[in-house]
């Protein structure tokens, strides 16, 4: 039961770094260096027995029992990774006179199930669309079941891969392929998830402002007993932000390793306030736009049925939005240029192919680069875009945040460059951070349908008129009209008022409204959102001419700037007489008076 005042726990991430190292054992300092080597140590140990792992587990019967969900004996896969890969016989194998800890193993082992779970669902769409899928056309033939819907987007994905495995191999498959027909094994990514482990590998505990790790590292490269395995003892400020915050739990970090030595991925347990969707009348509806990363507005019910004042709110991504398009393209130029590389390398002299070797090494370096920069950049996008939402939100007293269905949304007859642009947008991204932000305030955020907010009136249903180009709507029965994603905002924000009886919950996922309903939405005066800023002119007094003021001038005297050339090179020489010194004044013109007046 949800009500005023009550709470719930939630999780959420953060990262930290250690300022302080000490052996458990002795109490001595260790420099953070010499932890960086060993955590590297545990990482290269680690990623190469995932990796031999996954290519060992690459295969059909991998994903068969993982799409099942049951073992050898028709029982349940347990939910941890790392449970499930010891009931199937799942081990990591390490080289001969290496000793790893039993803990270390979880870690692995939880790492790939993990990963092969999450490519399981592309397995099953990969052999439902190899059935339908035509070689000599390049085409998938559309879905006859509905238990076969993919997204659009994945099947244009699949449909590639379809199309160059059929390249390759020069003839039409004679059965259903399945993933690892079509692509290799995927790398793995050099991280500890010590959540995976126990207090034998690792614990954490909190004192004051900071957050104690004691995990076990290895002493070499190659440790060979249980000896060259040593607790450290490694202390790590909790962030300024997290200060103040009803955090009930500290949940074992994720370790890596970047540019800046060891990493943290931590996260948390809190309490936060919770609100029933079923008794919301405000509500903000979010429309993601091509131009911006989205534009928001409010529809409320009152006794006279919903209503709106048709007065949104854009975003302003601050020139992150160009940004990101420069670094798409350059992306993209990298990733072809290494591709041509590869072909020319393919057929290139041994010579030659060291040189071009060296240069798509080069290439993929950068490429990287940009890619983690690009992620960079989303992430500040997403978290402030999403705090800009909910403050409008709170200022507005709404009790619902509605957003775009993104599993229905898809960005067409923009052109190649336009689309691409807006797929790989930070939207998802950007849902999952409004999600947090506002259950930190108690403001729940759901999802709608996305179709037809954007070209239907929120007041009678009909299409909207476009005069003034693609960012322009209009209706000529209801005589409103305005910016196209303020009016689809109030379409979401209707549609989650109107359905906010029929939410259905998915774990993992957001509350989902299904069935867009419609009621009119009749346009408003009334103080339902807030007030937006507006520039304040400042006062120019306009019957005096506007100059520059020179030191040593009086500033109630307006002395006009000298007539000069743009071609004098040499100042020209002051007057002896200073007019405007503050010593000096000169004599007042006399005014003419007319001879009536004296």
């Amino acid at each position: 039961m949800t009500g005023p005042g009550s709470t719930a726990p939630r999780q959420f991430a953060f990262t930290t770094r250690a300022h302080m190292a000490v052996d458990d054992a002795t109490g001595e300092p260790i420099g953070l260096d010499d932890v960086d080597t060993r955590v590297g140590w545990l990482l290269d140990l680690i990623t190469a027995a995932g990796a031999e792992l996954v290519s060992r587990l690459w295969q059909p019967a991998t994903f068969d029992v993982l799409a099942t969900g049951l073992d050898r004996h028709d029982r349940r896969l347990p939910a941890q990774g790392h449970v499930a890969a010891a009931r199937l016989g799942w081990n990591p194998r390490y080289p001969d006179g290496i000793y790893v800890p039993s803990r270390v193993c979880r870690v692995v082992t939880a790492h790939v199930v993990a990963t092969l779970r999450t490519l399981t669902f592309r397995d099953t769409a990969i052999a439902a669309l190899s059935a339908r899928f035509d070689p000599a056309t390049g085409a998938v033939a559309p879905s006859t079941e509905s238990a076969d819907y993919v997204p659009p987007g994945f099947v244009r994905g699949v449909q590639r891969q379809l199309a160059a495995h059929a390249r390759r191999s020069g003839a039409a498959p004679a059965d259903r392929l399945r993933i690892t027909d079509v692509q290799g094994p995927p790398q793995t990514s050099a991280m500890a998830q010590l959540s995976a482990a126990d207090r034998q590998l690792a614990q954490i505990t909190m004192t004051k402002r900071e957050l104690v790790l004691t995990v076990k590292l290895p002493t070499s490269p190659a440790p060979a007993g249980r000896a060259q395995w040593r607790r450290v003892r490694l202390t790590a400020a909790i962030p300024a932000h997290l200060h103040g915050r009803a955090v009930t739990d500290w949940h074992l970090p994720t370790l890596v390793l970047d540019r800046r030595g060891l990493l943290w991925r931590c996260a948390a347990t809190e309490l936060v306030p919770v609100n029933d969707p079923k008794s919301a009348t405000v509500a903000v509806g979010v429309d993601w736009s091509p131009s911006t990363l989205g534009a928001a507005a409010i529809a409320a019910e009152g006794p006279s049925g919903l209503s709106s004042d048709y007065r949104g709110w854009t975003y302003d991504d601050r020139g992150l939005g160009i940004k990101l398009g420069r670094l798409q393209a350059e992306g993209q130029m990298l990733h072809r240029k290494a591709a041509r590389l590869t072909r020319l390398a393919a057929t290139a002299p041994p010579e030659v192919r060291a040189l071009l070797e060296e240069k798509i090494a080069v290439l993929n370096e950068h490429r990287e680069a940009v890619g983690v920069k690009r992620g960079r950049i989303n992430r500040e996008l997403a978290f402030h875009f999403a705090r800009q939402v909910t403050d409008y939100a709170a200022a507005a007293d709404a009790e619902m945040i509605a957003v775009e269905d993104l599993t229905t949304l898809e960005t067409r007859d923009h052109g190649r460059v336009n689309n691409n642009r807006a797929a790989q947008s930070a939207r998802r991204r950007a849902v999952a951070a409004l999600a947090h932000t506002a259950a930190g305030v108690g403001v729940p955020v759901v999802s709608v349908p996305a179709r037809g907010s954007s070209a239907q009136c929120p007041g009678c249903d009909k299409p909207l008129a476009r005069p003034g180009g693609y960012h322009t709507a209009w209706c000529p029965r209801c005589q409103v009209g305005g910016n196209r994603d303020h009016l689809a905002g109030v379409n979401l924000a209707k549609r989650a008022l109107l359905g906010r009886n029929k939410v259905t919950r998915r774990r993992g996922r957001l509350p989902a409204i299904r069935v867009a309903e419609h009621a009119p939405v009749r346009p408003s005066r009334d103080k339902n959102g807030p007030t937006p800023s507006r520039p304040r002119h400042r006062r120019v007094r306009r019957s005096l001419p506007t100059v520059t003021r020179l030191l040593g001038v009086n500033p109630k005297q307006h002395v006009p700037a000298p007539q000069a050339s743009v071609w004098d090179t040499v100042k020209p020489t002051p007057p002896h007489g200073d007019a405007g010194s503050r010593d000096t004044r000169p004599s007042p013109t006399p005014t003419p008076v007319a001879d009536s007046m004296r």
